[in-house]
């Protein structure tokens, strides 16, 4: 990865449209399929109380199920809602034969838990990947529904050709949406990886260790150049919404951009970088339980693994 400075213009891992690439080839698929089985693929998103953030997630996973020809039945309840009421509709979708996915999207209201209604959801419709059913297979490095963000992650750096094995990989981040499952992935494809975090001590000395480095911490540009080894790969998985003096709000990663262009070789933007792929894989992970409920061939992405043994 040698260059220099004056010739320098890293490569933009345009997550958009490589979205919009993805969801072309799912929709094909769904109208193929909606045909043969007789419904197309069901998502429910279920939405609690009013954050604004979640409201525009997802209205963005409705409009993307829209464009696939997946079909909605999500559901936002109020506030107020009991975790036995969550646990109730969860359920009821359990049963649901039209539906192949179930998102329950966080944050919840701070009266309800999390973890025991992820653990609601059944298995086989978890298009998050959260279920430990589904965490133990990755670790097992088994074929199970993936993590939505972690998982668009690595199509990214497939999909620009980049080299995963044998490279130094470090993750900023240690949360089970993303930090751990996508240091699992990179590890599956053999690559050597370290996990830094809020304790990590001389955390510029790792992260400048790093061939593949991710950010996914949600603090906004605190990922400065001079932490960043020159030719690296930068994925930045951070979304912060920043207010401006107008009132509107901006949305920044947790990498200096600007800064960090001067030194990386590929770099995602953010928005467009990884945000649109989350969305992708969401759509590809309805699509799989949907085809695998209905025994029909699932290997739509390279997500799971080639059945070779780990050394």
């Amino acid at each position: 990865m040698g260059f220099t400075l004056a010739e320098h213009i890293p490569t933009c891992l345009n997550g958009k449209t490589l979205a919009q690439s993805i969801e072309a080839k799912l929709a094909a698929h769904v109208q193929t399929l909606k045909s043969q089985l007789g419904r197309p693929p069901g998502l429910a998103v279920l939405r609690v109380g009013d954050d604004p953030a979640s409201a525009v997630y997802v209205r963005a996973k409705e409009q993307a199920c829209e464009r696939v020809g997946i079909r909605s039945f999500g559901a936002h309840l109020p506030a107020s809602t009991s975790e036995a009421d969550l646990l109730a509709k969860i359920t009821d979708l359990n049963h649901d034969e039209r539906v192949d996915g179930i998102l329950l999207q966080l944050p919840l209201p701070p009266h309800l838990d999390a973890r025991p209604l992820l653990y609601a959801i059944h298995p086989d419709k978890d298009v998050d990947g959260l279920h430990p059913d589904n965490l133990g297979r990755l670790v097992r490095d088994e074929p199970g529904l993936r993590s939505c963000t972690p998982a668009g992650v690595m199509q990214l750096l497939a999909a620009y050709g980049i080299e995963v094995a044998g490279r130094q990989a470090v993750v900023v981040g240690r949360s089970i949406l993303v930090g751990k499952p996508l240091a699992l992935m990179l590890l599956n494809a053999d690559a050597t990886v370290a996990i830094a975090h809020s304790r990590t001590r001389n955390l510029a000395e790792v992260t400048r260790s790093a061939e593949i480095l991710v950010t996914a911490i949600g603090r906004p540009r605190c990922i400065t150049a001079d932490m960043i080894r020159h030719g690296a790969i930068v994925i930045d998985v951070g979304i912060n919404r920043i207010q401006r003096p107008d009132g509107k709000f901006s949305l920044w990663g947790d990498v200096d951009y600007d800064a960090a262009c001067q030194v990386a070789s590929y770099i995602t933007p953010v928005p467009g970088g990884v945000g649109p792929m989350t969305v992708a894989m969401l759509l590809h992970n309805t699509v799989w339980s949907y085809c695998r409920r209905h025994n029909q061939p699932a290997q739509l992405l390279q997500l799971s693994p080639t059945d070779q043994p780990a050394r």
